[in-house]
Parts: C-alpha cells; structure tokens; sequence
C-alpha cells in the first residue's frame, strides 16, 4: 500500500503559470510576481463550496474573491472609532487568499482541521516566496495579515471573523430573496451567535429580522 502524497501549493499551481517559475531566470523578479498576480486571478473563478453544496444556481454561486471583496466593503462601512479600519480591510483581502490554491474547504470534504490549516499556511508561504523577491515588505505583511486572523492576534482581526460571518448570513439572505426559499439555508443564520461586534451583530439581526417578516408572509 502506497502512502499518500503530502498535498503541497506547488502542486497546485496551473501549468502554464509555472512556466514563469524558473529560480535561476534573469527575469526572476518580475516573472515570480507576474505569477502570484496570475495564481491570485483564480480567487476569481472559486465558487463558494457552500453554496454548491446547497444547490444553489451555478451561475449565481459567488467566488471567493466575491465575498472577500465585500467583506472589504463592509469593513470600510463600519463607524468603529476603536480598530484600524485599513488593518480590517487588509486582513478581509488577505485571510482566504490561500484558497486561491486550497480551494475552499467545508467540514464535509474530510480533511481534518490541522491539515487544513497546514495547506493553507503552506500556501501562504508559497505566495509570500512569489512576492519577496519584488516587494520585501509585502511578503511578510501577507504572512502577518494572514496569521493575525487565523489566531485572531489582534481586535482588528476579531472584528473582520466578525464581518466575515455576517457577510455569509447576509449572501444567505440575498440568495433568499433572488430565489425563495427553495434552498435550505437556515443553517448558514446559526453563525449570528458566535458574532461578538455590536455593529455587525444589529446588522445581522435586521437581516434575520426581515427574513423572518417574509417566511410569516408566505406561510400565511
């Protein structure tokens, strides 16, 4: 019986962007970040592996990048006076970027909670390889920004867990709203609980708080 391969980021990577990775090139610099820009292109086309599983539309499943991009919204909507608004926007641009390569993982897929942390840091860390030799700086700020939401190291981080759940109960609510409630997404509302912000928790509730007008509506 063979062992199983030990699933790494370069394995990931899509051929024709490999190409670009040549350690010895005199065009290192330049064709290692035109590679990361490339790899980070695939956040783009990565539907939400919630959404699948729920059967909703293809067509209208968001990607990754979608609900990355939104939470950076609401991150820069949000009137805190107490976090560092730039650091939340950030850390949402940053904190599933790895997915770009991992894909988005669900409990349901059978890889164990260590070893999805594990993929992803080494992803973090393949991209940040990408990065260094253009942009120093920036290849430890995506590590950092990264690690910062993963251990939640600071309030900013806290607050974007946060924004990232209401984010998701709030695409549930746009979901229901396009299509009915002909998808079973109750489970997607349990998230309100474990969300500790005050503004994105009244935000949450007004969502929750409209929904339940509507589902009394159409049962009457």
């Amino acid at each position: 019986m063979t062992e199983e391969k030990l699933w790494m980021p370069e394995d990931a990577v899509p051929a024709g962007i490999k190409n670009l990775l040549i350690p010895d090139s005199p065009n290192k610099k330049i064709n290692y970040i035109l590679a990361f820009i490339q790899i980070v292109r695939l956040l783009k086309t990565q539907k939400r592996t919630g959404w699948v599983d729920h059967n909703i539309p293809n067509a209208s499943v968001e990607s990754i990048s979608d609900h990355m991009y939104r939470m950076s919204i609401i991150s820069m909507v949000i009137p805190n006076n107490e976090i560092n608004i730039d650091k939340c926007v950030k850390i949402a641009v940053i904190h599933d970027i790895a997915e770009a390569l991992v894909g988005d993982i669900t409990p349901f897929d059978g890889v164990t909670k260590p070893e999805k942390h594990r993929r992803e840091f080494e992803s973090i860390k393949f991209l940040s390889s990408l990065i260094e030799p253009y942009n120093p700086k920036f290849s430890k700020d995506i590590v950092e920004l990264w690690l910062d939401y993963e251990e939640i190291r600071c309030i900013e981080a806290r607050y974007v867990k946060d924004v990232d759940k209401y984010e998701m109960i709030q695409q549930a609510w746009d979901y229901e709203q396009e299509f009915g409630f002909q998808y079973k997404l109750d489970q997607f509302y349990e998230s309100r609980s474990a969300i500790k912000s005050k503004e994105i928790g009244e935000l949450c509730d007004e969502v929750i708080r409209q929904r339940t007008i509507l589902q009394k509506s159409l049962a009457n």
